[in-house]
């Protein structure tokens, strides 16, 4: 039996009848406006220039960017031989960073206190907090941890789970992993999207454009072809605009419909929306891609300067702009200390995640500039040095 989407039987009756709030910029956005009780002189700032339009209200729907994102992810897509249908702005909800989007598909689905979401940990922790602020509870599966597929999903033992309870609604999956650095591979991912039809799969990609190697790549193209799927992506990491807050939703086009009847009028500031659209200018996109590699370049660099040192073992994958360590084979206090004085002595802040499953001892290192990587390995191992003296 072929098993069919239902997205009356996943979403929430009040929200799949949602209507979406009509406001003032839908119908006209130019003219003598005297519509949305906006203030005409603009804000009492010194010099302020009437034309950059910060008293007025932003574009509700952002329509171009949306265009131009969707056209970039069917460029890059890893999916050309199945002949998907293209991404077009329909498929594409706009939020304040992915948090937003993360909050609302948990508001959209889960009824609370009666239904759930399945997480796979290590893994990013809006998911949890987000399920709790919405009285959500969460089922774990924690990812696999044998050398051979350290850090991938169990997705036999995620499609058991959700077989075996009717309450998940949610699956959340980041790849590449935070904090593991792991990209999923892609055929996990749809083996659950084909076996499970009661609610929506979630990928988080916010670190997906650091991703190199053969059959690497973004899920956002499958959205055409799997109802059950929301890919969620950002501005904040491989554009360099965690500033801006923004991310993406990226789905079907009647989940996308939902999401953007839920979302509030002008979520995106018309600042927002102004960088954004110079983000996705073709010299922009390729400046983009040039600094991920640059960036996955000085991570190889870090990697090895680091785990030269008789403690120091690499744990994550490769494909974010950060790498993961294993410090004295899981020794949390070592790793605690280490951290602290780099921070306090040195001013080099990096992550401790040793609580996490499976990351004892682990270290997480975001990748900066040529010399702040030059400053981080001379530091790094001046105190490791120290400590173990």
């Amino acid at each position: 039996m072929t098993l069919q989407f239902d997205i009356t039987q996943v979403v929430r009756p009040k929200i799949l009848n949602l209507e979406p709030y009509r406001c003032a910029r839908d119908d006209f956005k130019e003219g003598v406006l005297l519509d949305a009780n906006e203030n005409p002189y603009g804000p009492t700032l010194e010099d302020y220039d009437v034309d950059s339009l910060l008293h007025r209200y932003p574009d509700p729907h952002q329509i171009d960017f949306k265009q131009r994102m969707a056209e970039y992810r069917n460029t890059k897509s890893i999916f050309k031989d199945q002949q998907l249908t293209p991404l077009d702005s329909d498929n594409l909800c706009l939020g304040v960073g992915s948090d937003e989007s993360i909050d609302a598909l948990i508001r959209a689905c889960c009824v609370p206190a009666k239904e759930k979401i399945l997480i796979a940990p290590a893994t990013y922790g809006m998911y949890t907090i987000c399920s709790e602020i919405n009285d959500v509870e969460y089922v774990e599966v924690p990812l696999l941890t044998s050398d051979k597929e350290l850090f991938q999903i169990n997705e036999d033992e995620i499609i058991k789970t959700l077989e075996n309870d009717p309450t998940i609604k949610l699956v959340f999956i980041t790849s590449p992993g935070n904090p593991t650095g792991t990209y999923i591979e892609y055929n996990r991912i749809e083996k659950i999207l084909s076996r499970w039809q009661r609610g929506i799969v979630v990928v988080d990609e916010a670190y997906i454009d650091f991703v190199e190697g053969p059959n690497k790549g973004s899920l956002a193209p499958l959205a055409t072809k799997y109802e059950n799927l929301a890919v969620l992506q950002t501005l904040s990491k491989s554009f360099g605009l965690a500033g801006v807050r923004l991310g993406i939703t990226y789905s079907s086009k009647q989940i996308s419909r939902i999401l953007n009847s839920m979302k509030a009028p002008y979520n995106i500031s018309h600042t927002t929306s102004e960088v954004a659209l110079k983000a996705v200018e073709p010299e922009n996109l390729e400046r983009m891609e040039q600094n991920a590699k640059s960036i996955n370049k000085e991570k190889l660099r870090v990697l090895k300067e680091l785990t030269s040192l008789p403690l120091v073992k690499q744990l994550g994958g490769l494909d974010a702009n950060f790498i993961l360590l294993r410090i004295n084979n899981g020794d949390n206090d070592l790793t605690k200390k280490l951290y602290y004085d780099l921070a306090t002595k040195s001013g080099v802040i990096t992550r401790f995640r040793g609580n996490e499953p499976a990351c004892s001892g682990g270290l997480r290192i975001t990748i900066g500039t040529v010399e702040e990587n030059d400053v981080l390995i001379r530091e790094f191992k001046k105190h490791l040095s120290a400590l173990t003296a």
